[in-house]
């Protein structure tokens, strides 16, 4: 038996059950299914949404939720593990269509699980959790299209939260002239300092409605809001710049105009964390593993239990919590 978090039909909100694991875990994983006692998962935006019981992240009922488990193998079917292996999976589905680590115990497929990256413990991994790989591979990005800290000022929107926090302090540890962009500057503009941004600035004048070519004034961003907010970030990147769009947190939309690329060069990509491949999950812990500031990490998270998670889903999502949120379940 498991204690789960289960969101049972479309449009409801989750609810803490407790669950038959065989029964409920039939057919997940598929021939080479891995089943993972849950030491640590987290909650994140996506989560928020699909603990509540808002539409688009969930898409098969019922389904445990939860974009991330760290966690230790108790059976395997696959070649690449073996019990008591510590792993670590985020995206791939989970929480999604597949069952989630909001639960004592998961059962998932292995082919985007990988080993708990060497110099990280099981509670570091899950604190970088989604939200930190995502903002590695937004950094990687950047490094791919080299942008480099000589080249100005790097621009992070929705700084303080979970994307937004670890982004900010990479950056800022690979030598990076950070600006953070906050609806809570005046807030929490001594928590991002502390994590190395150079400036705080107020949300507000970027996601507002903004002319489609601006005033150049960043090498490069990495975006969580999208909508009006990617919008005036493009129209103010430097020419042959380069912007990292990885969240939707204001709006899927994107009303701007071609002339940022025309006129300006500039470059706009993704980070997708669901579907990234084996080789750049190895290469963005890799990186996240040797370049991660454990004290500030320590600084941005907080630790809570199972039955605390839907009240917090409710203030991540109103834009309340900072940084990142860990679940242990046996808490």
């Amino acid at each position: 038996m498991s204690r789960a978090l289960v969101v049972t039909a479309k449009g409801e909100p989750g609810r803490l059950l407790e669950i038959d694991d065989e029964e409920f875990f039939e057919g997940s994983g598929g021939p080479e299914a891995v089943d993972i006692e849950v030491l640590h998962s987290s909650v994140n935006y996506k989560d928020g949404l699909a603990l509540t019981g808002r539409p688009g992240v969930v898409r098969e009922w019922p389904l445990i939720p939860g974009i991330d488990i760290v966690g230790r193998v108790t059976a395997s079917r696959s070649a690449r593990f073996e019990p008591n292996d510590l792993v670590v999976l985020n995206g791939d589905g989970i929480g999604e269509h597949r069952h989630g680590g909001l639960a004592t115990h998961a059962r998932v497929r292995p082919d985007a699980l990988i080993q708990l990256p060497s110099g990280l413990t099981p509670e570091h991994t899950a604190a970088v959790g989604t939200a930190g790989f995502t903002a590695m591979i937004a950094v990687l990005a950047l490094q791919d299209a080299r942008v480099l800290p000589e080249d100005g000022e790097v621009l992070v929107t929705g700084a303080a939260g979970g994307v937004g926090s670890v982004a900010v302090s990479l950056l800022a540890g690979r030598g990076y002239t950070v600006v953070a962009s906050s609806g809570r500057a005046s807030i929490e503009g001594d928590y991002l300092r502390a994590l190395g941004a150079a400036r705080v600035i107020e949300r507000e004048p970027l996601s507002s409605p903004g002319k489609p070519l601006q005033s150049q004034a960043w090498a490069g961003a990495i975006d969580s809001a999208g909508s009006h907010t990617l919008a005036n970030v493009l129209a103010q990147t430097n020419y042959g710049g380069t912007v990292v769009a990885c969240g939707l947190a204001q709006g899927g939309d994107l009303p701007a105009s071609v002339m940022p690329f025309i006129l300006r060069s500039v470059t706009l990509t993704g980070a997708n964390s669901v579907e990234a491949p084996l080789a750049l999950r190895e290469r963005a812990w890799t990186a996240l593993a040797s370049e991660l500031d454990l004290d500030a990490l320590e600084s941005m998270t907080t630790t809570i239990g199972l039955d605390e998670v839907l009240p917090t889903a409710e203030r991540i999502l109103a834009g309340q919590v900072r940084g990142r949120t860990v679940v242990t379940p046996s808490r």
